[in-house]
C-alpha cells in the first residue's frame, strides 16, 4: 500500500471447535501446534507496535494486526475505539530522505481524491520520524485471491471488475493522476461478500505533474510484468502506461497467464519491448474475440494508439457485459494457470488433491514476489 515495495503478512489464525470458542492448536507432541505459535506471533507484533505508536494515535485506534510491510512503511489494522469501525494505518517512516520523499507524495495524491473505486484516507497524525495515514480497510482480500478460491468465474466477472477500475482511472486521469504500477495486488475487494467492489490502492509510485505543469514523466518505476516499453526506452510517457497495465491485468484474469513473462528481467524487458504475444493454450479457445480485442487495443506499443479508460469503458465488451461471450467457467484453468507457474513441475494424481493448499500459498508467494521495481541496471543490455 504504497511507500515503496509491500509484502502481505497473514499469520494463521487460531484454531475454531463447536460452539464458536476458539483455542490454539497443539502439536502431535502435545506442545504448541503451528496455530497456537502464529497467534503468539502476532500478539508479539501488535505489543510490539503498539509500544512505538504515538500516544494520539493510541488514543482513537485499538492496533489488531499487522497486515503489510513495505520498504519505509508498515500496515497495521486498527479498530477505532469508539465505533468499533476496522481501518487500516499505514505508518511511514520519513527520518529516510526516499522515505519522506514518496510518504510526501503519495499524500499530495490522496488528499486530491475521493471515488467510490480508490482507497479513501481518512485522516492524518504527523509525528518525529513518522506519519501515520488511517485509511479506509479493504477486508475482502486480493483480486487473485478471490479469484483462485470462488467457484465461479466467467468473462462477465471479468468485464464487472474491469469496469470499476477503469472507472477509477478515468477519474484519476481525469486529475493528471497516474497510478504508475497496477497490478492486481493492487486492487483489492472491499468486503467479502460476492458483491464487492474493487480498491485501487498503493499510491506510493503515483505522479501528479509538476509545478511547471509539465504531465509527462521520466522516473523509471513499476512493477517489471507489468511496465510499459515507453517507461523501459527512457522516453518521457503519460499515463498511457496505465493503459498498458490494465491490459496486462486482463490478460492474466482471463488466462491466469503473463503475457511477457521470464525469470530473467532483462529478457522479459525484450520481450515487452517487441510487444508479442499470444492466445494460445487454455483458456484462450474459449474467450471472445471482444475480450480479445480489448486487451489488443491496451497492449499497443505505441502508447498514443492505445484506449484511454474512456475508451475502454465504451468498448462492446465493456457495454455489454460479456453478453454474447461464452458463459464457461474459467475458474479452474486460471487457478491452475497459476499455481503452474509457481510449481512448474507436474503433481502425481494421488497427491495432487493433498497438496492443492499448499500449492495455492505457493503460487500467491509468487505472484506477491512481483513486487520489485524496475530497477536502472536491468536495462543496461537492452538500450
Amino acid at each position: 500500500m504504497g511507500c515503496g515495495a509491500s509484502t502481505k503478512v497473514t499469520p494463521g489464525a487460531p484454531e475454531r471447535v463447536p460452539g464458536g470458542q476458539e483455542r490454539e492448536g497443539r502439536g502431535s507432541s502435545g506442545g504448541p501446534g503451528p496455530e497456537a505459535v502464529a497467534e503468539a506471533a502476532r500478539r508479539m507484533q501488535v505489543a510490539r507496535f503498539r509500544a512505538h505508536f504515538h500516544p494520539r494515535v493510541l488514543a482513537r485506534y485499538d492496533i489488531k494486526a499487522l497486515i503489510g510491510t513495505g520498504n519505509f512503511s508498515k500496515v497495521v489494522r486498527v479498530e477505532q475505539k469508539t465505533t468499533k469501525k476496522p481501518f487500516a494505518i499505514k505508518v511511514v517512516e520519513t527520518r529516510v530522505r526516499e522515505g519522506r520523499e514518496a510518504c510526501d507524495s503519495e499524500l499530495t495524491i490522496l488528499r486530491r481524491v475521493s471515488h467510490q473505486y480508490i482507497v479513501q484516507l481518512v485522516e492524518i497524525f504527523e509525528a518525529q520520524d513518522r506519519v501515520y495515514m488511517v485509511m479506509e480497510l479493504a477486508t475482502g482480500g486480493e483480486l487473485f485471491d478471490r479469484l483462485m478460491t470462488q467457484g465461479s468465474f466467467t468473462e462477465h466477472d471479468a468485464v464487472r471488475i474491469l469496469q470499476m477500475v477503469a472507472d477509477g482511472i478515468r477519474y484519476l486521469h481525469a486529475l493528471r493522476i497516474t497510478h504508475r504500477d497496477l497490478k492486481p495486488e493492487n486492487l483489492l475487494y472491499y468486503h467479502p461478500g460476492a458483491e464487492s467492489k474493487i480498491l485501487i490502492t498503493d499510491f506510493g509510485l503515483a505522479h501528479s505533474g509538476n509545478k511547471s505543469g509539465d504531465w509527462t514523466m521520466r522516473t523509471l518505476c513499476g512493477t517489471p510484468e507489468y511496465v510499459a516499453p515507453e517507461i523501459l526506452l527512457r522516453r518521457p510517457y503519460t499515463s498511457a502506461v496505465d493503459m498498458w497495465a490494465l491490459g496486462v491485468i486482463t490478460y492474466v484474469l482471463l488466462s491466469g497467464v503473463l503475457p511477457f513473462d521470464d525469470e530473467s528481467h532483462t529478457r522479459l524487458y525484450r520481450k515487452i519491448l517487441k510487444g508479442k504475444y499470444n492466445y494460445t493454450g487454455e483458456p484462450w479457445p474459449n474467450i471472445s474475440h471482444l475480450a480479445k480485442d480489448f486487451i489488443d487495443k491496451l497492449l499497443i506499443l505505441e502508447a498514443s494508439h492505445r484506449m484511454s479508460a474512456g475508451q475502454v469503458l465504451d468498448h462492446p465488451w465493456v457495454i455489454t457485459r460479456a453478453a454474447g461471450s461464452s458463459m464457461k467457467n474459467l475458474q479452474r484453468v486460471i487457478s491452475r494457470n497459476l499455481m503452474r507457474r509457481a510449481s512448474p513441475h507436474s503433481q502425481s494424481p494421488g497427491s495432487a488433491q493433498s497438496s492443492k493448499s499448499r500449492s495455492y500459498h505457493k503460487s500467491k508467494h509468487m505472484w506477491n514476489m512481483r513486487n520489485v521495481r524496475v530497477e536502472e541496471s536491468q536495462l543496461s543490455a537492452l538500450l
